[in-house]
């Protein structure tokens, strides 16, 4: 099993590059700890999509520290990776979207595969869920997907606003349509408004459930997201200098469409990250916390 992160994005709101900001007293990322809950849950292999001149920092970070416990491998997220006869805006610098970053490790990743955000620290629990779940799929499984539940309080920070895909399903935990959203906890509450309907803000329970883009996969994800590519700039010519080909928003329309079926996968892991500056030493001291507890070893790969 392959775990696969999503290393690319500019981390506009922290301000630089937060993907390798030290987290703890040895200089250990997030992703640290994530390469490490996952090997412990049962992947042999990281998948690190980055921006292609961001090699050698990765090289000589995280992937030096961690090659020597797990395979690593990199694939680049390029602009320039369109289908033929598409051209971008030459002013454009943002990444075409998490789909499209999955589908440029295509040649590299395995049968059966998890993404994460590289900023997102997931918990220990959430990578076991995921591996159970994958390794009850029969060989050559097709068209079954997961999704990794969060209870929406887990998931949230005191410095502002989160955005976090609310999970609707059925009485089987089958995925019906996952709602992009803004969360916020506004006195007390939780109030989430959909990203594509600002009028329509909605308080939600602690405990439901929202998504921190932590999905299961088989391989043949790959040949959605492929055949879906052409028809994403099609229907965004437009809008060729802001869209993002999506994957949350892939696996909503193939649910949709009957072609699919993504289970609902609940978890009790409390998700830590800096979304916000002021989200740093808050994580620094969570971290700290489980360390002390044993959770993780200290300095994780000394």
């Amino acid at each position: 099993m392959d775990l696969v992160i999503l290393a690319a994005g500019m981390g506009s709101r922290f301000g630089g590059l937060k993907q390798i900001e030290p987290i703890d007293e040895y200089g250990n990322f997030i992703i640290d700890y994530s390469i490490y809950d996952a090997k412990k849950a049962g992947f042999d292999k990281v998948i690190f999509i980055i921006k292609e001149e961001n090699l050698d920092i990765f090289k000589k970070t995280v992937g030096q520290r961690v090659e020597k416990y797990i395979k690593v491998e990199y694939a680049f997220q390029k602009l320039e990776n369109v289908p033929e006869g598409v051209v971008l805006p030459q002013d454009r610098v943002k990444p075409l979207g998490t789909a499209q970053a999955i589908l440029s490790c295509k040649d590299l990743v395995g049968d059966k595969f998890i993404i994460i955000n590289s900023d997102d620290y997931y918990g220990s629990d959430a990578f076991k869920v995921a591996a159970n779940y994958l390794n009850s799929l029969k060989n050559g499984s097709k068209n079954v997907y997961g999704n990794i539940g969060y209870m929406a309080k887990n998931t949230i920070t005191e410095n502002g606003s989160v955005k976090r895909g609310v999970l609707f399903f059925d009485k089987n935990n089958k995925l019906e349509k996952l709602v992009e959203s803004k969360i916020e906890k506004v006195n007390g509450k939780l109030e989430a408004t959909p990203l594509d309907d600002e009028t329509n803000t909605n308080v939600i329970s602690d405990d439901t459930l929202v998504s921190m883009n932590m999905f299961a996969f088989t391989k043949d994800i790959m040949d959605y997201l492929e055949a879906g590519y052409k028809k994403f700039f099609d229907d965004n010519k437009d809008n060729l200098k802001s869209c993002e080909y999506l994957i949350p928003t892939v696996v909503s329309d193939l649910i949709e469409a009957g072609k699919v079926t993504c289970d609902v996968l609940s978890t009790t892991s409390i998700w830590y990250g800096v979304t916000y500056k002021e989200d740093k030493d808050f994580v620094v001291s969570s971290l700290k916390k489980l360390v002390d507890k044993g959770e993780y070893p200290k300095g994780i790969w000394k």
